[in-house]
């Protein structure tokens, strides 16, 4: 998710920016445009992390995968954003001190592994609720992202963390080039209320964290999940019983091969309950990444029972995987991927209960018991376990992939293309309306305005409206292999001349109505 308020898209500030006297920009006054939120929603972008606090069910914190930090005092009714001053708005995980709820940590770096989400750059840490801020292990985490913060509740002191590759395909491309993305993965361990870390964990892989879950009666067990999406023989569930010093790789019932990304939540009042899920490794390509299998342990994670989840994840699994335990229920359990699923006797049945938006990438309970989803298309809560949602979006966040379009002759109409949440307009009043679904990708309005083209992920998805119309497919002749979101263009003297790439460029001389290709396939050589 992108904050257009800030406009911290290079790209954006380039395209604004590049026309102005240095001098003259620097004076200029910003205001916020949005989406904030999409309407027919509503949805807003893609939440990384929730953090509620545990003693006020009215106050809230959230995190974007490309947004910053967001804080409502009023129960999700408005939200602010308190980490504008942060070196990056890319969140993984978020955790609120559990005796005092003004203490936020910030884990930034998204640990979601597609090629949007952003390498970190360190710990941020507040103490006052956003108004102030400090950063620790810039150079321990520097190209790094957050896969989970816990804090240890009976000395809020003593934090513990998991750590992943960024995101990219493949995945020595992840980290965009970050010159210190070399540091160790796995789990870290502060005992200065974050000031300082160490790697810690004898016994656990070199390899990215996935999740972390500690006993909350006994914070001296620890559980890691080692998920490297591509796969890796060492992948698995790991146990601490000293506090993180050393682990033990946990096998009995648990796949020992074929394992990708896996997730793992204790039970709140039940530690002896555990829950597992394992996902299948992905191909080089990002497919394949099923449900593997969820597991239960009644013994502290010694044993492992197989149960009967299916696969709700379609094959994305490497890109979320979530699970939590209801707080006072150890039978009611939540998974989430691409949907999500809801058990309330252990694991044994299971029941969908999506939220309004897929993609789900965090699960909380608030002070109150209400479940809250953080998904690609931002905040729900439900109260009454998933039957039934609430949209919690009226904050600013979008992630847009290709930047916007402008009208020519309608001053404020925009046009973008949206991660997940497909390609949006803003009207000369500035309201936001959904106008086509999918991932979103270019975007373009000709020079007559009386022509709007979107598009989405794969080759020859380009849409055209005419005059408002709804919008058509305007892609015949177009074919072969393309990057996820193709590149396209209108030429600004003609507005009925295009060209459109894949591996080979294709030209329309009729608006789109017809395509030709015009060169050979250019990654030939």
């Amino acid at each position: 998710m992108m904050r257009l308020e800030s406009l911290r898209s290079p790209l954006s500030a380039l395209l604004v920016l590049g026309a102005l006297p240095l001098g003259l920009a620097a004076q200029l006054r910003w205001n916020p445009l949005g989406p904030a939120p999409i309407a027919n929603g509503p949805y807003t972008g893609r939440v990384s992390a929730v953090a509620p606090s545990r003693q006020n069910p009215k106050l809230l914190y959230v995190g974007g995968a490309d947004g910053g930090v967001w804080r409502s005092t009023d129960d999700g009714a408005s939200w602010t954003p308190i980490g504008d001053a942060l070196p990056t708005t890319s969140v993984g995980a978020l955790a609120v001190d559990p005796k005092n709820d003004q203490v936020l940590y910030v884990g930034m770096g998204e640990s979601n592994f597609a090629n949007h989400s952003r390498y970190g750059l360190g710990l941020a840490k507040t103490s006052d609720g956003g108004k102030t801020w400090q950063v620790f292990g810039a150079r321990e985490f520097a190209g790094r992202c957050f896969s989970r913060i816990e804090i240890d509740p009976s000395n809020p002191k003593i934090l513990y963390a998991t750590t992943t590759h960024a995101g990219g395909m493949p995945i020595r491309n992840g980290a965009r080039g970050h010159p210190l993305a070399r540091g160790p993965l796995g789990l870290f361990r502060s005992t200065d209320a974050g000031r300082s870390w160490q790697r810690i964990g004898k016994g656990l892989p070199d390899l990215s964290a996935t999740d972390l879950a500690l006993d909350p009666k006994n914070p001296k067990v620890l559980f890691v999940a080692v998920g490297h999406i591509f796969g890796d023989r060492r992948n698995g569930l790991y146990r601490s019983t000293d506090g993180g010093l050393n682990f033990v790789k946990l096998s009995r019932g648990l796949p020992s091969s074929g394992v990708g990304r896996v997730s793992v939540a204790v039970s709140p009042t039940k530690p002896s309950r555990v829950y597992a899920n394992f996902v299948r490794a992905a191909s080089a390509t990002g497919g394949g990444a099923s449900t593997l299998g969820f597991y239960r342990s009644d013994d502290g994670g010694t044993t492992w029972t197989r149960k009967s989840l299916g696969n709700f994840q379609a094959s994305y699994g490497w890109y979320l995987s979530v699970v939590r335990v209801h707080p006072t229920r150890p039978d009611t359990v939540f998974v989430g991927g691409f949907t999500m699923r809801r058990s309330t006797d252990g694991g044994n049945s299971w029941r969908s209960v999506t939220p309004p938006h897929v993609d789900l990438h965090a699960i909380e309970f608030d002070a109150s018991g209400r479940l809250l989803a953080g998904d690609d298309g931002g905040l729900h809560r439900s109260a009454n376990l998933g039957s039934s949602w609430s949209a919690l979006n009226k904050l600013g966040l979008i992630q847009f992939y290709a930047g916007i379009s402008l009208h020519p002759k309608s001053a404020g109409v925009i046009l973008g293309g949206t991660q997940d949440n497909g390609s949006n307009e803003r009207s000369a009043t500035g309201s936001w309306r959904h106008v086509f679904g999918g991932d979103g990708g270019c975007t373009a309005i000709d020079p007559s305005g009386r022509r709007r083209f979107v598009e989405y992920q794969g080759t020859g998805n380009l849409f055209r409206s005419v005059n408002g119309s709804f919008f058509r497919r305007s892609a015949s002749g177009i074919f072969g292999r393309n990057c996820f979101l193709p590149a396209f263009a209108i030429d600004p003297s003609n507005a009925s001349r295009m060209v459109y790439g894949t591996e080979r460029v294709f030209l329309s001389t009729n608006a789109g109505s017809s395509w030709s290709a015009i060169s050979g396939d250019l990654t030939q050589g």
